[in-house]
């Protein structure tokens, strides 16, 4: 499986948020790693690179949801955004895939990659700008993607819509981390070597080509099928008592205008969302890192077998992400027969109580995996067989409340903008702030936390239980309670 590990390359903003073009995401995961070490790029400066997440997740998404509510283009108001976003993530891609080459004509070394392991400069900024106009171009995607389903969701209501996405994106990280799992795209198509771009350049290049062809297939379906009613400006805008079109607010700053127009109960929901993600980056961030130090017991910067060990673990634990993503898709089909069933609500914080009980389980799996073991967790060079099954079922376990976190709670948002009269783009892309600020969180505070108990991740993985109960707890008080009978008879609010 791909060599990827979190622990010392966390994962992004556009790749850890739902909704994005999924395929991309864990297909870059998985490729870009041993890459990236071949430019000579900094931690420092590898750090300011995947500062683009948060950033892209704060600003630009909300905006783009905002505007996409607002176009008055022929052909609808998400699929012009859609259409741009896929444009540039192309772009992006074959740029960050044939950076050594761009680099090499730049100035970089004319010396066989195989030969020379210093820095270059020009191929690692290039790089990096592909780099950010991917996260850029993948949230200028995923808010109207959410938007145009709930537009669409029609008669059928948003949490069908949602669960549907929900088992897209699952086939995306399936087929992402299959296609990033293999090393062998430079032997299928040789001609993607060249002097500057050796065997892990050339392995990113074929995965990505290969990407880039499915997202122009998924995209064209998508403008042809994904019909939507021009939205006519003033016509569909809400009025005041006395007759007269409320203005919509306008401008960079109409976001956070916006924010007083929320419908009733977001706030509830941003933050219960917000206390579930919390909960999540945890595991998201660091749970290849964890097969490898706590459950393999192996060390990225200690012996030969130290090494050879952690790598082993994130190699499993990589397959663990892949029965994460099969679970995932076959979960994603209950979602919306258990919220017609029981509610969304309370779907949602039996997903935060299934969180809490599988990251207090990591810790409790650790201290087996230790027990044997003194002082810190890259002391132990030995794994167990029993050890290592119980975490493929962890992995294997959390792709149902993941399935929920990636559905329920934008088919609730959908709801609620719905039974406003509107609003899917912006409530989506303000949800997604939700999203990025636990993520902040996390990346900057897990690893100082982590430092004062041994250097491990077991508590990271304390700390999300704790997150967990307590959204689970909030949730159930807090959250909005939409009845079935609204699930069924939300029109969707896009027509």
């Amino acid at each position: 499986m791909c060599s990827y590990h979190h622990g010392s390359f966390p994962i992004d903003g556009s790749c850890g948020s739902p909704g994005d073009v999924v395929l991309i995401c864990p297909l870059f995961l998985c490729t870009s790693y041993n890459y990236v070490q071949t430019l000579g790029l900094s931690h420092a400066l590898t750090s300011f690179m995947w500062l683009c997440g948060p950033i892209a997740g704060l600003v630009v998404q909300p905006l783009v949801g905002l505007y996409s509510d607002k176009c008055t283009a022929r052909w609808g108001r998400r699929r012009p955004f859609i259409l741009t976003g896929c444009l540039l993530i192309c772009l992006a891609v074959v740029i960050v895939g044939f950076s050594s080459d761009i680099g090499a004509a730049l100035g970089d070394t004319k010396e066989e990659c195989s030969l020379y392991h210093g820095p270059r400069w020009h191929a690692a900024i290039v790089y990096v700008l592909g780099f950010w106009l991917l996260d850029f171009s993948n949230n200028t995607v995923q808010g109207p993607a959410r938007a145009l389903m709930a537009d669409l969701s029609g008669h059928h209501g948003p949490s069908a819509a949602n669960s549907i996405f929900c088992s897209w994106m699952a086939l995306g990280n399936i087929l992402g981390y299959s296609s990033g799992s293999t090393n062998n795209w430079h032997k299928w198509f040789p001609f993607l070597k060249t002097k500057a771009c050796c065997e892990a350049c050339a392995n990113l290049k074929g995965a990505f080509l290969v990407a880039v062809v499915f997202l122009i297939f998924c995209l064209t379906i998508t403008l042809i099928f994904a019909r939507e009613v021009p939205f006519k400006g003033n016509q569909n805008l809400p009025t005041k008592a006395n007759g007269e079109v409320e203005a919509e607010p306008s401008g960079p700053l109409a976001v956070f205008q916006g924010f007083k127009n929320l419908p009733t109960g977001m706030p509830s929901v941003l933050l219960v969302t917000g206390l579930t993600w919390l909960s999540w980056f945890p595991f998201i961030l660091y749970d290849t890192d964890w097969m490898g130090r706590e459950i393999y017991h192996g060390d990225p910067k200690g012996t030969n077998a130290q090494v050879a060990a952690f790598d082993e673990g994130v190699r499993v634990g990589s397959f663990g992400l892949l029965l994460n993503s099969i679970v995932l898709g076959f979960s994603s089909f209950l979602i919306e027969p258990m919220c017609r069933k029981v509610g969304p609500r309370l779907v949602w914080v039996t997903s935060n109580f299934m969180v809490c009980m599988a990251m207090a389980a990591t810790a409790l799996i650790s201290y087996w995996s230790l027990k044997d073991y003194h002082g810190y967790v890259q002391d132990a060079i030995t794994a167990s067989t029993s050890i290592k099954a119980v975490c493929l079922i962890l992995f294997a376990f959390l792709g149902v409340p993941l399935a929920i976190l990636y559905s329920v709670p934008f088919a609730v948002t959908a709801q609620l903008a719905a039974s406003k009269g509107g609003g899917q783009g912006l409530c989506t892309g303000v949800l997604n702030i939700s999203i990025v600020i636990p993520q902040v969180i996390i990346a900057l505070g897990a690893g100082p936390w982590d430092a004062l108990f041994g250097k491990g991740n077991i508590p990271a993985f304390g700390i999300a239980s704790g997150f967990a109960l307590i959204g689970g707890i909030v949730g159930l008080f807090l959250l909005p309670k939409i009845s079935k009978r609204q699930f069924r008879a939300v029109s969707g609010g896009g027509h």
